[in-house]
Formats: structure tokens, sequence, C-alpha cells
């Protein structure tokens, strides 16, 4: 089984693979190809592939004959020629807002599996980039709001006086949200937590922080399927908006991490509330690619709203391109490895399984994930 790994394109700094996962392909039997200058952005020289016994070449030669295509970001199905017929592609391939790529990948026969649909269940967890990558993204967050805010974080007693520690808000207590307030906390600052599911309130306890919660109100529907949120009821939202408006205010930094698979980001802080916040605060909206949390929110740049610094980060992973990639490269071992089946000397997917019908997009030509042919 020939693996081939693709050079990611232009403003992606991650690799699908690294020189540890290349040998334990090979030591299941694989042919390990990787187009050149794939690592450059994560300070992998072609060299360390080479070492570890991947044989290198263009696109082209990585693609002939390949029976597994790995990749970052999902390519263009014209680029993919040369591969075999129902070679598997295995990626972050968005599949809601790349539905014409997902088709174009089943009229080329090619079997794509859409590696941030991983379910979030016990077994996958080795596999589950969305949380590799969001546990990166939570801590940059905090150290980008470090860099962006113009006073320290931790409380310092000086001859000179006392310096306060910074207050950070964290809207969102996912895997991105868990990882901002830990970073948040070490850094010394004091901060406080939210969320829509009420189960996350110990989880910020144990972190060190203070949950702030909207206490006897009917209607949260925050307990999302797979663990994550889903909308609130009007009542709940009415009532969030309100202890947010009080406690932003507040605040030196905020950071925004909500999102609802396949849907636009949740609006949490609109302008009004914005305009509570002192000069000098930041605010970086981790949802700033699917229409971010705060209104004004600019995916990619960085914008003052009277004087308060609002940063629409756009794929921090990204920016810890080496670690990224180490944990993304991980996590498609493990899948394809959990698969493999020795005599066939290839990864074998169940249709039955339900990691394969979570991740599967096409096969045999055809769109067969439901979450797709129900749209």
């Amino acid at each position: 089984m020939k693996i081939a790994v693709l050079k990611e394109g232009a403003g992606e700094t991650r690799c699908a693979a690294i020189p540890e996962t290349v040998k334990k392909f090979i030591a299941l039997g694989a042919e390990v190809a990787v187009e050149r200058g794939s690592g450059e952005g994560a300070s992998i020289p072609d060299a360390d592939f080479e070492a570890s016994g991947a044989k290198l070449g263009s696109r082209a030669d990585v693609l002939k004959g390949a029976g597994i295509i790995l990749s970052v970001t999902g390519p263009d199905a014209a680029t993919l020629k040369g591969a075999e017929k129902g070679a598997l592609l295995a990626g972050s391939l968005d599949p809601l807002r790349r539905r014409d790529a997902v088709d174009a990948y089943a009229k080329a026969g090619l079997e794509a599996l859409a590696m941030e649909w991983m379910p979030r269940i016990t077994r996958a967890q080795s596999m589950d980039v969305l949380s590799s990558q969001s546990n990166l993204a939570g801590y940059k967050a905090v150290v980008d709001a470090a860099a962006a805010y113009g006073r320290a974080f931790p409380m310092m007693m000086t001859a000179a006086g006392t310096v306060s520690p910074a207050k950070v808000f964290v809207m969102g207590v996912g895997v991105a949200g868990l990882q901002a307030i830990a970073t948040a906390r070490r850094l010394g600052a004091q901060v406080s937590a939210t969320d829509v599911r009420s189960a996350t309130k110990e989880q910020i306890q144990s972190l060190g922080a203070k949950p702030i919660f909207v206490e006897n109100v009917a209607g949260i529907e925050g307990e999302g399927a797979g663990g994550y949120a889903t909308e609130m009821s009007e009542e709940y939202q009415k009532a969030q908006a309100e202890l947010v408006s009080s406690h932003i205010a507040k605040q030196d930094i905020v950071i925004t991490t909500a999102l609802i698979p396949g849907r636009p980001a949740p609006r949490l802080i609109n302008d009004a509330q914005l305009a509570t916040m002192r000069p000098g605060s930041v605010i970086v909206d981790l949802a700033a690619e699917a229409g971010g949390n705060v209104e004004g929110t600019i995916s990619g740049q960085t914008v003052d709203v009277r004087g308060v610094k609002l940063i629409g980060a756009a794929n921090l992973a990204r920016s810890l391109a080496a670690d990224a990639s180490a944990l993304y490269a991980r996590n498609l071992f493990n899948f394809l490895s959990a698969f493999w089946d020795k005599e066939q000397g290839k990864p074998v997917l169940p249709d039955d399984d339900e990691i394969v019908k979570g991740v599967r997009l096409t096969q045999g030509g055809k769109v067969v994930n439901e979450r797709l042919t129900a749209a």
C-alpha cells in the first residue's frame, strides 16, 4: 500500500506526516511517498523524511499508484490524478463549506474521510484532530492576548507598588477553552469562564477558575450530541446576555471559543457589550473563521474598537506548526492503524463501524455521509 503525503497550499504551515509516523507506517508494511517541501512550514526538512524511509518526489510522483492520500486541508480533486481508484483521502476536508469539493472527490472515485467529523467517543480520542488542534489554539490564544495586552498578567508586589493581576474571561469551555483557562492561570491571571453546558462548571473549578453561569433559568439546551454545544433557549440567551454584559465590563481579556458544527458561530458579544470594556482590553475570537462570536470580528485581522483590540484568530494551530503537525500526523496514524489489516496490507474500513460512518464522506462514486445526504 502506497501512502502519499501532500504539500499543503499557500497559508497552511502544517504537514500531514512527520518522520515518526512515516517510520510507523513503513513498519506496518506501507510505502510512504512525500511531496517535496511538505514539511517546510513545520520545520521538517526533506532530508528528515528521507532518513525516516520516505521517498520524495513531485505531486505526480507521490500520487502515482497511491492507495492512501494524507492531507491537512482538502486538496482540489483535479490535483489528485494518478491515485488508485478508490484511494482513501484523509484530511480536514470541511465538508459543509466545501460541498462542491466533496462531490468532486466522489466523481473522481476517491473515498474521502473527513477527520474533523471523528465521533467524540472514547476509542476515537487518539484520532480526534479537532481536539488536538483546538488544544494548541486555546494555548496560543492566551499567548497572543498577553502579547497584545499592555500590562502584566500576574500580580507583582514591588517596592514601587503592587501590579494587579489581569482578569481573563473565557467563553466556551470545550478543549480550546479549557486549555485557555489553564494557560491563563499558569501566567498568573485571575480567570473566570462560562459555557452553556452545566457539566463544565466542575471542569472550570478544577482548573482554579471561577464559573460564571446563569442560574435557575429553564430551557437550557446546551448539552449537544458528542460533547458539542447546541442552541440555547431564548430565555437562557437573554439571561446569559445580561450576565455577560455585567461581567465583561470588568474584564481585561476575553477569549471566545463557541462553535456549533455546521452552523455560523453564535454571537456572544455585541457592539453594545463591547463598548463597556475599558480601552486597552483585548478580545481573542477563536470562532472568527465561522463568522465570529463577537460583533465586528474580521477573520485574520486585529481591529481596534474604541480602544479594545479585537483579534480575529484564524486557525491558531497553524502558528504552532511543528507541534500541530506532530499531533495531527499521530491522529492520522492512530486512525489508519486501528483499521489496518496485516494480511491485506491496508486499512479495512467496516461499513457498520461508528468511526467509519462518522468520517466517511464518499464511497463508490457517491456521497454517502448522512450529514450531507440529509442536507
